[in-house]
């Protein structure tokens, strides 16, 4: 899966907006900042790799072939009548 499609980037600017507020009230220094950010990018890409996996409808047994030959079980072995 592309880590940048779109909703990849949206959740990582949503996980992202936390960093940005505290880097801009100053509790976080550049460097921080620049240092957490890829996180984002990383978590949300699990998330939405995670979720689309787990949405996908399963797929049904295949089916038989027409020419697959059916399993038989073997015959009892026939016990002499007294």
């Amino acid at each position: 899966m592309n880590p940048l499609r779109w909703e990849v980037l949206g959740l990582a600017l949503v996980l992202a907006l936390p960093v940005l507020a505290m880097g801009y009230r100053g509790d976080l220094t550049l460097d921080d900042m620049v240092t957490r950010l890829p996180w984002c990018l990383v978590a949300a890409w699990a998330v939405v790799a995670l979720l689309s996996a787990v949405a996908r409808p399963r797929t049904p047994a295949e089916k038989p072939s027409r020419h697959a030959q059916p399993a038989t079980e073997p015959e009892p072995e026939s016990t002499p009548a007294p």
